[in-house]
């Protein structure tokens, strides 16, 4: 018999007797216990027995089957999403093409680790990439979430998805393959190939490392080029000045060979108010949301970009890999310390950066390749040298081919001589 687990007061206890797991609790004041057959289970159950009988105590214990179906949950929850999270826009569109239909008409008690599942084999049967499903997958983990703290669900299904199950969804893209500018002369070209102000926004995104939204949201006031640094501060989204994504400013530095094409653009532009603007004054904005022409769209780069791209020779990239992923891939081939590009790119944290380790050029050095230096040849035999023979000599060497055969091996080493009958 093992001696009883030690647990924090009024959580139970947990004992193996006689082959059985035994659990033992109180409840409204009287001692329970019951016994089980696997400890998973008896685990499951005490966790259980407890949580209901704290709900007993303070009048709380709720009926899971009287709670309302996911798609009528799921519209305030993306309401106050909506408010508070970027991605908004994109968890909507996921709920109603996707999460929705599946489970839309189910109560959260009903959703499990097989319907979960089903669900995910269904989509990669329809041809959704892994990486999608793990938006969709992850997007439920956190409407749960949201669930649980409401009482209108017991657990989240999510969390107890086995490791066999994760591995469908698992991401599939290799970051080392997405491609970018991969020498400054191809940058060049592709800047010369573009007409303004789209080539500037090109060199700010190749040059600066700033995201699409950022350069667009770039003001004249946030430019330094006495100090040779830009200040990031807002970015435009849908429309409108907003905050950055993991609102936080970050100083990023002004290159020697950003600073003479931003100088000429000032000078030429008036310097004032945003970098960039519509070269129409009725274009821009989005009149579907109702917002001013004030900003230039992102599709309109993109659409320059691919000309440019085109008359230069060059494979079609996005705009993303075209600056962003240029400028970080081109810092690490520099020999520049990944920390730095860390905090320049706006980065969470070095292990988002890590994915451009694989540029480094001390991985390519001579050093590298010499790390592990051993003799693999094999050794090499005593030279023999023969005389020159003659055709007839041949001749005769095919016909007693047979003979050599049966020669050992010291015999067919020793070298051939020849002898030649003297003249007279």
């Amino acid at each position: 018999m093992r001696k009883p687990k030690r647990r924090t007061w009024g959580t139970g206890s947990l004992t193996e007797r006689d082959g059985r797991w035994w659990i033992r609790w109180r409840e409204n004041g009287r001692r329970r216990s019951k016994s089980f057959a696997s400890k998973e289970t008896a685990e499951a159950a005490l966790a259980k027995n407890i949580r209901d009988a704290e709900g007993d105590s303070e009048g709380l214990r709720r009926d899971y089957r009287q709670a309302p179906i996911l798609n009528e949950l799921a519209k305030p929850w993306l309401e106050r999403r909506a408010k508070t999270h970027r991605d908004a826009r994109a968890c909507r569109c996921r709920w109603k093409l996707h999460l929705g239909p599946a489970f839309g008409r189910l109560r959260p008690h009903q959703i499990d680790a097989g319907k979960l599942r089903a669900f995910i084999e269904q989509k990669l049967t329809e041809g959704q990439s892994p990486t999608s499903v793990g938006h969709f997958v992850r997007h439920m983990s956190t409407f749960y979430a949201d669930l649980i703290e409401q009482g209108h669900a017991p657990s989240n299904p999510v969390a107890s998805l086995p490791r066999s199950t994760r591995r469908l969804y698992r991401s599939i893209y290799d970051t080392a393959s997405t491609p970018f500018l991969e020498t400054p002369e191809a940058i060049r070209r592709v800047f010369l190939a573009m007409p303004e102000p789209y080539n500037i926004m090109f060199a700010v995104g190749a040059l600066a490392g700033l995201r699409t939204g950022e350069v667009l949201g770039l003001n004249w006031r946030d430019i330094d080029l006495e100090g040779r640094k830009i200040h990031v501060r807002q970015q435009m989204q849908e429309g409108r000045l907003c905050g950055l994504k993991d609102d936080e400013p970050r100083i990023v530095p002004l290159q020697n060979s950003l600073a003479p094409i931003l100088t000429a653009w000032r000078l030429k532009s008036g310097g004032e108010g945003l970098i960039f603007k519509p070269a129409d004054r009725h274009g821009g904005g989005r009149p579907d949301l109702g917002t001013a022409p004030t900003f230039v769209r992102p599709h309109t780069p993109h659409k320059y970009l691919r000309k440019a791209l085109a008359a230069c020779g060059l494979p079609n990239i996005t705009w993303y890999c075209a600056t962003r992923h240029t400028f970080a891939s081109q810092w690490v081939l520099a020999g520049n310390p990944i920390e730095s590009l860390s905090k320049v790119m706006g980065h969470s944290s070095v292990v988002v950066t890590e994915r451009y380790a694989h540029l480094k050029p001390d991985l390519f050095s001579e050093k590298v390749f010499d790390a592990v230096s051993v003799d693999l040849s094999q050794p090499k035999g005593n030279v023999v040298s023969l005389p020159l023979v003659s055709a007839e000599s041949v001749q005769l060497g095919h016909t007693m081919g047979t003979k050599q055969e049966d020669k050992t091996e010291e015999e067919l080493a020793q070298p051939l001589r020849m002898t030649s009958s003297s003249g007279g």
